[in-house]
């Protein structure tokens, strides 16, 4: 039998996660510097502003997810028998909390500012004797704020896949529709330019639903999962064929007669339980089933398998004849 230890990819995935770190520390720097432009620019635009609170967010998975990079792995100890592999889960509870709060925040202010009918000036200033409408250079920024973090998102999204990171996978996401920020800010700026008053505050609010919509996914997400639910894919949300073709898998074995599963996420892997009803006329072995399971897939951490004299109805269970597949 394996002993619990700390989790390590496979050696296939540990390039691919090297990767992503090298990728979240771009993303840092990045954001940042978008971050301190955007403040030099942003005037009294108030989509600026809520563009600008939101790439300051957008910090927050970058941060999360290179803190619990350093922790995750660290072995079992007597105060946490079961690892660190759920840190990745805290850091996005708190970051999906963090940015439901400030995009309540972000929606109240500039409705607020909507029907105040607060009027935004924007000013010009001279660059080498010539007069230039800051609108221009808000927009320059907005582009530079959107453009790359879109590639950025579009480099992420297939690593959080293979690696099953929810902080990944939903900062990939966010940064691939960045688009739809910049656009909004855009428009807001060019109605302003045009005599139209309220555009700035209008693409404001629908920026800021956008965070609100995101924050209330991402928590909603997160809090289901610390929930012990069902394990579920990253992309669509449903339940992972992994737990179907492990409780297959077991009634394969000539010594079960029938088997229940359930497997709950601490992080990227997960830990279960398998109930088995054996033959009263086959030997038993508990030692080699517990290892072909951890051997089928490297989601598989840790699994418990007891003897049981009848199978919970909540539990996944499956007729006779199993499929294979290939770690």
């Amino acid at each position: 039998m394996k002993n619990l230890t700390s989790f390590e990819y496979p050696d296939q995935l540990q390039k691919e996660l090297r990767k992503a770190k090298k990728l979240e520390w771009i993303t840092l720097v990045y954001l940042i510097s978008v971050v301190v432009l955007m403040y030099l620019v942003m005037g009294s635009s108030q989509a600026m502003k809520t563009a600008w609170l939101e790439d300051a967010l957008s910090t927050l998975p970058a941060i999360s997810f290179l803190i619990a990079y350093r922790f995750y792995n660290k072995k079992p100890n007597k105060d946490f028998p079961y690892g660190y592999h759920r840190i990745y889960g805290i850091a996005f509870l708190t970051g999906s909390l963090a940015l439901f709060l400030m995009g309540s925040y972000l929606l109240i202010d500039s409705s607020m500012a909507l029907i105040k009918a607060e009027k935004p000036s924007i000013g010009s200033i001279f660059i080498l004797g010539h007069q230039v409408w800051m609108g221009w250079m808000m927009i320059g920024v907005l582009l530079y704020s959107s453009l790359p973090a879109m590639w950025l998102g579009y480099r992420k999204l297939p690593l959080a896949k293979k690696l099953h990171n929810k902080i990944l996978f939903t900062d990939a996401q966010a940064q691939k529709a960045d688009w739809t920020t910049g656009f909004a800010a855009i428009l807001g700026i060019l109605g302003v330019g045009l005599g139209f008053w309220w555009a700035d505050a209008l693409a404001a609010v629908i920026i800021s639903f956008s965070v609100l919509k995101d924050g209330f996914s991402n928590l909603k997400d997160a809090v289901l999962e610390l929930m012990d639910r069902h394990p579920v894919t990253l992309e669509d949300k449903t339940k992972d064929d992994l737990v179907n073709e492990v409780a297959q898998l077991v009634n394969t074995w000539d010594w079960v007669e029938k088997a229940g599963v359930r497997f709950r996420e601490h992080g990227m892997v997960y830990f279960g339980e398998i109930y088995i009803i054996p033959h009263q006329s086959k030997k038993t072995d508990f030692e080699k089933a517990r290892n072909q399971l951890k051997n089928y897939h490297w989601k598989i951490h840790e699994v418990t398998l007891m003897e049981v004299r009848e199978i919970p109805d909540y539990l996944v269970t499956a007729p006779n004849g199993g499929s294979r597949r290939n770690n």
